[in-house]
């Protein structure tokens, strides 16, 4: 009897940690080590505009700016698209990671990130569209989990 229970209680514990991986939270800060997949530079020194993906084997790829983590994204076959587990960006005004479709994307602004321009994550519409006007954007765009997608102006 106690057999069955213990390989219940792993049964359940099994599915449910199998079953909810976007339940693990923010992705961990990445070494000082760990570099862009896509432009080769260091990521740790720009915790601002980092950003990250995590596929179903555990991997995870650190990105200097959302700019090049959508080229990456993009650049995926059809079984790397469907590895993708998490898409996470720093949010500009707090900081913080946050999974990248729960932001806007502002690009063509004055705001610059370690390689020039990029789209700057900003949460919530109306904080966007201010951005967008005090900081000369020139679009909005917004990502789906498969593409990103432009934005119409209200």
């Amino acid at each position: 009897m106690r057999r069955i229970c213990l390989f219940s209680a792993g049964l359940l514990l099994f599915f449910f940690t199998g079953a909810l991986p976007a339940l693990a939270g923010p992705p961990p800060v990445p070494g000082p080590k760990v570099r862009c997949p896509v432009c080769g530079m260091f990521v740790a020194p720009y915790a601002a505009w980092q950003s990250s993906i995590l596929y179903s084997d555990g991997r995870r790829d650190y990105f200097d700016g959302p700019k090049d983590l959508f080229r990456q994204f993009f650049s995926l076959d059809e079984a790397g698209l469907k590895s993708v587990r998490e898409v996470w960006v720093t949010e500009y005004y707090s900081a913080q990671p946050i999974p990248a479709d729960a932001v806007y994307f502002i690009g063509g602004s004055d705001v610059l990130g370690p390689m020039g321009e990029d789209l700057v994550p900003v949460k919530g519409r109306k904080a966007a569209e201010t951005f967008l006007r005090d900081h000369g954007g020139k679009r909005i765009l917004q990502f789906d989990g498969h593409q990103l997608n432009p934005v119409a102006a209200q």
